[in-house]
């Protein structure tokens, strides 16, 4: 079996809907509305470092806050609204982390009916686009005047030489459609061909392991690297290996 067929096989074995529960992407399954669905994903990759369970419980409790309404929340709470969020707390995202998220987007979505609008600033059809959307992407992010500058640790851009693997997860998240219901395909502008595969601790060891990076260091051109090599066994949707490679990694601990 060669590497394609090898990966098509683990592909179809981990995208199925049993992935969902115990993934971070549990989180914005939760919700049907697209702007719920953009608002409490982002959230929830962006806090995706750690135990899985541990991400889950966190974003549930984050949720719980905005009454498990994030866009109704994010366009209408009041001041008073904001007071528990003081006590968030995941690893170094704190709560003035979260207060700046959300300021983001209540200003955001005041002006805007999806937040793919914020990430398809100079977006064209080429295929090696993203690097410059996500850097534009960042500077966007934290245009806002009191921006503080503990929190852009917390979005990655390529522009610091990230692999920015929390990100592309997101962008998987939203973009990839397929009939495994699985990843929601909700962003129409942003195509498959476009993404760029997460790049974290598993998909990356296993990866190497099968002789798909070559590159020492794990950065952004490590995850172009990764992304050119799936390209070539699928360029219309070459993100959709990162549940062969991901899930290999976690569940048969492929070292």
């Amino acid at each position: 079996m060669d590497l394609k067929d090898f990966l098509e096989e683990k592909t179809a074995l981990y995208n199925q809907p049993d992935f969902i529960e115990l993934d971070p992407i549990s989180i914005p399954h939760q919700f049907n509305k697209k702007q719920d669905i953009e608002i409490a994903g982002f959230f929830a990759a962006t806090l995706a470092w750690g135990q899985r369970a541990t991400i889950i419980k966190k974003c549930r409790e984050l949720l719980f806050m905005m009454d498990n309404a994030p866009h109704d929340f994010i366009l209408h709470h009041s001041d008073r609204d904001l007071k528990p969020f003081l006590n968030f707390k995941h690893r170094t995202f704190n709560d003035i982390d979260t207060l700046y998220f959300i300021e983001f987007f209540s200003s955001f979505y005041k002006k805007y009916e999806s937040l793919e609008e914020a990430f398809t600033i100079g977006w064209d059809e080429s295929p090696e686009v993203m690097g410059s959307l996500l850097t534009r992407f960042h500077e966007y992010f934290f245009e806002l005047p009191d921006a503080p500058k503990r929190t852009r640790k917390h979005v990655a851009t390529p522009k610091r030489k990230s692999a920015c693997k929390r990100i592309n997860m997101f962008l998987r998240w939203m973009v990839r459609s397929d009939d495994n219901g699985v990843d929601f395909g909700i962003w129409k502008k942003l195509k498959p061909y476009q993404l760029v595969c997460p790049c974290d601790l598993h998909v990356d060891r296993v990866a190497r392991r099968l002789g798909m990076i070559q590159r020492k260091q794990t950065d952004w051109l490590t995850a172009m690297e990764l992304t050119q090599k799936l390209r070539e066994m699928d360029p219309k949707d070459p993100v959709k290996y990162d549940f062969a490679l991901f899930g290999m990694g976690v569940e048969e601990r492929v070292s």
